[in-house]
């Protein structure tokens, strides 16, 4: 995402927690590796931040060394982590005490959509700020849509998160009833992608999954975060999610064998 605001002009800033990860951005796109958070965000009109869990974000952004202490009255901060909505309201508050504006804008598109700068941002916050970003967006977004205030972003997110995990537990199960079945788990997909149960991840991971391949893409790990966000967020709002709830003790079981790293579609080997 970086590398795209680089071809596109920009003069960026990065800063990563390996080190060598900046530096070697940096050998390749130009720019300049910073020290800390702060280090990168002193003197920037925008800073776009994109890190793993609540815990991290809180830290890059308002600990000692953190963003907001680099940041000028009027810059502009996106932050482009799944977080909770919770947080996603707090980093809003803290930014509006110092003078400066704040986006929740989690993406979606995976590693592959970053590389072609075709991902999808969902954003929470200011019309006018929204409309202030949206420009840098373009350059790794094929869509960006402002949701609503604060949160929405991260909402909308969780959305996206919830009818993922139903089309991956589907999926593991029609190609192990397949295989069960003595098909040629193949030519099922061939044949069901072209239909009414086609999917990004039919497209992106059925081969994969037949072929036992677990080792990229996005992290149980992370999935689990997310669900149980939406989890947390589904007590607080009354709504019912009696299959993400499933889904998520079966990724737990996943963390519980060692396979916490492995791809979302590794479902299927629960299975298996």
């Amino acid at each position: 995402m970086a590398g795209h605001l680089a071809r596109a002009g920009q003069r960026v800033a990065v800063w990563n927690r390996t080190r060598s990860r900046g530096e070697a951005w940096v050998a390749e796109h130009g720019g300049r590796a910073a020290r800390s958070p702060a280090d990168a965000a002193r003197g920037a009109r925008f800073v776009f931040c994109c890190t793993g869990d609540d815990q991290a974000l809180r830290a890059l952004a308002l600990g000692p060394d953190g963003a907001f202490e680099g940041l000028a009255a009027g810059a502009l901060f996106v932050d482009h982590t799944t977080a909770s909505p919770g947080l996603a309201r707090e980093l809003a508050r803290a930014g509006a005490a110092r003078g400066i504006a704040v986006l929740d804008a989690p993406v979606s598109g995976g590693e592959e959509g970053a590389r072609r700068g075709a991902l999808t941002v969902m954003a929470g916050g200011d019309a006018a700020d929204f409309a202030r970003a949206e420009p840098l967006l373009s350059a790794y977004a094929k869509s960006a849509t402002l949701m609503g205030p604060h949160g929405a972003g991260q909402l909308t997110k969780l959305v996206n998160q919830i009818c993922i995990a139903g089309v991956v537990e589907g999926l593991a199960e029609g190609l192990h009833f397949a295989r069960r079945a003595g098909l040629d788990v193949g030519r099922v997909i061939d044949v069901v992608s072209q239909g009414a149960a086609g999917s990004w991840q039919m497209t992106n991971r059925a081969r994969s999954m037949a072929e036992g391949r677990f080792d990229f893409g996005f992290a149980v790990d992370w999935m689990r975060k997310d669900l149980g966000f939406a989890l947390a967020e589904a007590r607080g709002n009354g709504a019912r999610l009696p299959l993400v709830a499933l889904v998520d003790q079966l990724y737990a079981e996943l963390q519980a064998l060692g396979r916490g790293r492995l791809d979302t579609s590794s479902l299927i080997t629960l299975l298996d």
